[in-house]
């Protein structure tokens, strides 16, 4: 298939590239002139812009968007819907609020353009392994753009969540279990470096990966990360959230399902600012490993 690509960061370059050795044809913009040439490196097919981005496919075309999540997207969605024609796909695969989505596909469905939102998870790791895909809109538009689905994605890697919205709603769910599961890591491991013991980090996320209860990628990357730095001396315990996390406990509270762990997860996060801990250094770590999220190094502001 013929698709364009707009947002070449960390994961929409990859996604666009992965997409080229699948056997598709893509065409990109983003703002950033470097970002476009290094894509069209690859083999992807250059725009100037989303007016000329448009113009590039033929229709019915499908477009995915890979920018931040708020303005930025709204007013994508917009310029985009502008320029596209009844029948075309209009696919945003970056960490909006579910509720905006909802009123993506509203507007839209008033252009007579199909909207998808498909919440997409593997940070810097999906170029060779896949991503994982929660897709939210109409079936059949769905089924419409499952080879493009099927490349990005490793086997059983997507799923069809349901109508408009659901997508980013799984995905912002999945985010917010993820800060759960990263502050458990980070604290599990503050009592070991804090011990009495002369503990070998890194052997111990290996041991613990090795048929333990507690085994998982996570473990793996911190594994990795003490590789990197033994006891993370180079970083600072900074850990920036990107809004879902938020946004699921937010969501909890509207639907009256206690959730404490996401809860402190997320409260964990906004102390990491405020003062140093080992498990807020452990936790941007493994964040840096698994999504090449940036990290401040010691004596940064």
């Amino acid at each position: 298939m013929k698709l364009g690509m707009v947002g070449l960061g960390r994961m929409g370059g990859n996604m666009t590239q992965r997409l080229i050795e699948g056997g598709h044809q893509v065409a990109v913009y983003d703002p950033a002139a470097a970002a476009v040439q290094q894509a069209a490196s690859k083999g992807a097919e250059a725009a100037t812009g989303l007016a000329d981005l448009v113009r590039r496919l033929a229709q019915p075309r499908v477009i995915w968007i890979m920018v931040p999540s708020g303005a930025i997207t709204t007013n994508t969605v917009n310029q985009l819907l502008a320029e596209m024609a009844p029948d075309d796909v209009l696919i945003d695969g970056g960490n909006s609020h579910y509720k905006d989505s909802v009123a993506h596909a509203e507007m839209a469905k008033q252009k007579g353009v199909h909207f998808l939102d498909a919440g997409t998870s593997g940070g810097i790791w999906g170029l060779t392994v896949g991503y994982c895909l929660m897709v939210g809109g109409e079936k059949p538009i769905f089924d419409r753009v499952a080879p493009i689905l099927k490349t990005l994605a490793p086997p059983e890697g997507f799923l069809y969540t349901g109508p408009s919205g659901s997508g980013h709603f799984v995905k912002m769910v999945h985010n917010g279990i993820e800060y759960g599961m990263l502050q458990a890591y980070g604290e599990g491991f503050e009592v070991l470096e804090q011990s009495q013991y002369p503990l070998d980090l890194r052997a111990i996320a290996h041991l613990w990966n090795q048929g333990s209860v507690i085994r998982s990628w996570l473990c793996e990357l911190a594994e990795q990360a003490f590789a990197h730095d033994a006891h993370l001396e180079g970083l600072r315990g900074y850990v920036d959230d990107s809004g879902e996390g938020r946004w699921t406990v937010q969501t909890a509270l509207e639907e009256n399902v206690p959730t404490p762990v996401l809860t402190l997860s997320l409260l964990a996060r906004l102390r990491s600012r405020q003062r140093e801990s080992f498990s807020a250094k452990v936790v941007a770590a493994l964040r840096n490993e698994f999504g090449g999220h940036a990290v401040k190094k010691e004596g940064e502001q």
